[in-house]
């Protein structure tokens, strides 16, 4: 999911800045409502458990796909389907172009030995140095957002009309070595909810984390469950009228930077340093483990990868860090 938001901030300033460009967004389906009020986007629907699976799958997708009188392709992914894909569509003669993931650099970053820990070009950047390759020299320095959503009904049943300062919180990730220990989020949860100007918005997924989710939420007056209780468009809508949200290095981050929102990110066994920072939100509001204490982080890109004696690494990020931080930024 966060790899498809961040194409967002991209899609948006070029449309904004090449008008008469028509975009053809090729994804899975659950993230359709994500393009929906993009103007001069379409979106096609994947499906790799079925129709679009295997090798013949991906020929029929590159017909569907073809249908769309593509001219030129912008692989903004760069995996084995896609890379299908593109040279289909290269061989019929069509301009095409992809986002190169810097692997070499950010292998150097988070190895062991010889680590060069240094910021990389974030993933915003190779999107453009893409389009850039297709004619399209786009400028991100005035940055275009997803405007701000109606409130859902659902939702408003669930948490009333906005009165108060609305601050999301999204305490899960992927990997665990990106997720910020339950005993302390619960903390984080307890300390904002002594505040009555907010309201906290508790956002996740899968059974395990919507039974905790409710517990942070039945322990908190103030604080509100949506996890299992909306669909993925509505949280969309709720995400838009959020005054900060606050993630791990996950999907969520970049769903509400998409929006503008202020985000803070917690940074467990990877680094902001890898280009994965939500969109247009300053350094100082990416909160990393402790590398005076852990010397060998960033350990992983993408959090997949688990060192010894390194379990604990989210908790060097003080509580109370997290709180200041959030207050900093509601100010």
């Amino acid at each position: 999911m966060g790899d498809v938001a961040m194409t967002v901030p991209v899609i948006l300033a070029l449309v904004n800045q090449y008008p008469e460009v028509k975009i053809t967004m090729v994804s899975r389906p659950f993230f359709k409502p994500i393009f929906e009020n993009i103007p001069n986007v379409t979106f096609l629907s994947v499906h790799t458990n079925h129709q679009h699976k295997g090798i013949f799958g991906l020929y029929r997708l590159y017909k569907e796909i073809k249908h769309q009188n593509i001219e030129q392709v912008a692989d903004l992914h760069n995996v084995l389907r896609s890379k299908v894909i593109r040279f289909l569509f290269a061989l019929s003669g069509k301009k095409v172009a992809y986002t190169d993931k810097g692997r070499k650099e950010k292998k150097e970053l988070t190895r062991a030995e010889n680590k060069i820990f240094k910021p990389l070009k974030s993933m915003f950047e190779r999107h453009v140095d893409t389009f850039r390759q297709l004619g399209y020299d786009i400028d991100l320095s005035n940055p275009v957002f997803l405007r701000q959503m109606d409130i859902p009904l659902k939702a408003q049943k669930i948490i009333g009309n906005k009165n108060q300062k609305w601050i999301g919180i999204a305490p899960f990730a992927h990997y665990q070595s990106k997720t910020y220990p339950m005993d302390l989020m619960r903390e984080v949860i307890s300390k904002l909810s002594e505040n009555p100007n907010l309201k906290i918005l508790l956002f996740g997924g899968g059974k395990k984390e919507m039974k905790l989710l409710e517990e942070f939420a039945n322990e908190n007056k103030n604080a509100f469950n949506f996890a299992g209780k909306i669909s993925f468009d509505d949280e969309l809508h709720l995400i838009s009228n959020l005054d900060l949200m606050v993630s791990m290095d996950s999907g969520n981050a970049h769903l509400a930077a998409m929006f503008g929102v202020k985000t803070i990110t917690l940074w467990g066994a990877t680094h902001p340093y890898a280009g994965f920072s939500p969109f247009n939100q300053p350094l100082e509001n990416c909160l990393t483990a402790d590398r005076n204490q852990y010397p060998l982080l960033p350990t992983s890109v993408y959090g997949n990868k688990n060192v010894a004696g390194y379990e604990d690494v989210m908790r060097s990020i003080p509580v109370n860090d997290i709180i200041q931080k959030i207050n900093s930024n509601l100010a």
